[in-house]
């Protein structure tokens, strides 16, 4: 049994309520004891006898504290880049443009199939190890981008594999295999969502958490995505959807009759749809990264006021944002979105831990996760201010990941 005390916490954030000159205790890989340092206990049964025996015992020198963010979207399994086609986009070139240049998912699609697994693989680690030396201890990791049986369970195998590993963070593996239809099945795109649909509970067996549909003019419809979730769901796995990305297509509706778990990006949502997520108990996964880049932002302010369980995410893709740093959408999202320091660290936070569906995070508190994380400042106003605030120290289950 390993138990740490950290002390000397100038300012601790705990998801709901905020100390001054605090302390957290934990054992193992949990949160034994937090609160103030004047109510730090002499001992605890089943934990220490007495406070002085502790072992580890460490100075976090009067800094901010905060549980490990968590990134509640982001695409990290693929190969190659599309930089180019960025450029063009950005030079104000069409999607068909695009496309005939070679650009688009087909692009990555290609590249990640023709990649072999330990290159792969590699890509992705270092991906994931980005995330957590900026402070983020959970990932949710689609795969999307071999849109084949074989290659979409390897990615699920690979980032169930990579979790394991020292220096990386907890992953929340959702199969996308429904990104895009890719080329083999041009013509036949039923037979494609009929697969798919099959591949659910082979994705479950390996170690998915959660099947996601992109319900996206040009993507998948409504009726299309309805079929993959059902068939997600019967498998045990956790349903959420792309929704109102581009366009207005009626995802977060149907998103919300199908009580999914988040609905996410929401640029075209309006009144009817926070409604409808408010009321089916869907969390609102948004990234400000993404809303900056297409110019459109989701209802933010309406969600919030609903009393939807907003949660933040980098949309980190090949296609979309290369963001890795979950302090610099805090940042994003209180210039863009209009929120408060303290909303959107509970976004990144308790928000994304409610749009995972998992209680065991976000939250400092006894029982939970000891995913900690000192920043390089004393007092949380500093993510409003310093665009990719740096952490001093992460620990992951108690264990420090960052030194």
């Amino acid at each position: 049994m390993t138990v740490r005390l950290l002390t000397n916490i100038g300012r601790l954030w705990t998801g709901s309520e905020i100390w001054n000159n605090a302390a957290i205790l934990t054992q193992d890989d949990r949160i034994a004891w937090v609160g103030p340092a004047s109510e730090l206990p002499r001992s605890l049964p089943g934990v220490v006898e007495d406070i002085v025996d502790v072992d580890h015992v460490e100075n976090l020198n009067g800094g901010l504290v905060t549980p490990g963010l968590i990134d509640a979207h982001t695409h990290p399994v693929y190969a190659g880049n599309r930089w180019a086609e960025l450029a063009m986009r950005a030079g104000g070139a069409s999607p068909n443009e695009i496309a005939a240049a070679g650009g688009g998912i087909a692009s990555t699609v290609t590249v990640t199939r023709g990649t072999d697994p330990w290159t792969l693989c590699q890509g992705v680690r270092m991906r994931l190890a980005d995330w957590l030396l900026s402070g983020t201890t959970t990932v949710e990791a689609k795969t999307g981008y071999h849109l084949t049986r074989d290659g979409e369970l390897a990615d699920v195998r690979m980032l169930r594999s990579l979790e394991g590993e020292p220096g990386m963070p907890r992953v929340h593996a959702t199969f996308l295999a429904a990104h895009a239809v890719p080329p083999e099945f041009f013509g036949r795109r039923h037979d494609y969502v009929d697969a798919v649909g099959s591949w659910c509970a082979d994705a479950a067996a390996v170690g998915a958490d959660s099947v996601d549909v992109y319900c996206e003019e040009g993507r998948f419809t409504e009726r299309e995505a309805r079929w993959i979730l059902g068939a997600g769901r019967a498998a045990g796995l956790l349903p959420r959807l792309h929704a109102c990305g581009q366009s207005r297509t009626g995802a977060a509706g149907l998103a919300s009759e199908l009580g999914c778990a988040s609905a996410d990006l929401l640029h075209e949502a309006d009144d009817e749809d926070v409604t409808a997520l408010a009321t089916a108990g869907v969390a609102a996964v948004v990234c400000p990264g993404t809303a900056l880049q297409v110019g459109k932002m989701p209802p933010v302010r309406a969600l919030l006021d609903k009393g939807v369980a907003v949660a933040l995410g980098s949309d980190h893709a090949p296609g979309g944002t290369g963001i890795t740093s979950m302090p610099l959408v805090i940042s994003l999202a209180v210039a863009q979105f209009g929120m408060s320091v303290t909303e959107a660290l509970r976004a990144a936070t308790l928000g994304g831990a409610q749009a995972l569906r998992a209680s065991d995070r976000g939250t400092m508190v006894r029982g939970k996760y000891a995913d900690i994380v000192l920043w390089d400042a004393d007092h949380e106003g500093a993510f409003a201010w310093s665009y990719g605030l740096r952490p001093l120290r992460v620990w992951r289950g108690g264990e420090p990941a960052l030194n």
